[in-house]
């Protein structure tokens, strides 16, 4: 350094050391969006990533069981609509009473500027990004996404450090493979009418053009 002596090294931020480079594919960035390997951005992402991840299992997770369970009773006692008369997926959202949507909105927003009522204050770690459109979340200048609850088992908090990391490992595998389902069910869903797409539903298709029979006229006229 300037006054002589050794200087003190820092290991720089490297992306492809940390949480979710797994194997097959190791680490995967065709986009070069973490090539500046700046932390901070990094950090914003991950926590994106684990958020919308945890919604989509829970999104996924919701889909699937009312195929095969409903809750007995009413879903609304004052319009009379039982969890029976709601049909599953996106159809679901023609009986959601307006009530009952605006509750929904409001126990996300609550959750979302609370960080699970974890943050010191609503405006702890939050705000809107300078220069962006955009909010920031209360874990980003920590560890992205863990907001002190055990989420998303809510069964405690894994103390062990390779477990730890391998379940966090995993949470990001499962979040990923989410994403990627539900939005698979909505497109199927809303194509369909079924999350399970149902083809013989879907008559408008433009696949389903070469799929039927067609005449062929020969080279020297007449039909084959």
């Amino acid at each position: 350094n300037f006054f002589g002596g050794d200087s003190t090294s820092y290991a720089s931020f490297d992306p492809a050391k940390e949480l979710g480079v797994q194997d097959p594919i190791g680490f995967w960035d065709p986009l070069g969006l973490s090539a500046d390997k700046d932390e901070a951005t990094f950090k914003r992402r991950r926590a994106v990533e684990i958020k919308h991840g945890r919604i989509a299992m829970y999104a996924t997770i919701g889909y699937i069981v009312p195929e095969y369970y409903k809750f007995p009773g009413y879903l609304s006692p004052s319009l009379g609509l039982k969890f029976s008369d709601v049909p599953n997926g996106l159809a679901a959202l023609s009986k959601l009473p307006v009530l009952g949507g605006a509750q929904i909105i409001a126990f996300a927003g609550l959750i979302e500027t609370t960080g699970f009522f974890q943050a010191a204050s609503t405006t702890d770690g939050r705000g809107p990004r300078e220069g962006q459109f955009s909010m920031k979340d209360s874990t980003e200048t920590g560890e992205p996404g863990n907001y002190g609850v055990g989420f998303p088992t809510f069964l405690g908090k894994v103390e062990d450090p390779e477990a730890r990391k391998t379940k966090l490992a995993a949470e990001l595998a499962n979040g990923r493979l989410a994403m990627m389902a539900i939005i698979g069910m909505f497109f199927q869903d809303g194509l369909t009418g079924s999350a399970w797409g149902d083809w013989s539903l879907y008559t408008t298709s433009p696949l389903r053009a070469g799929r039927e029979p067609r005449i062929a006229r020969n080279f020297f006229g007449g039909d084959s």
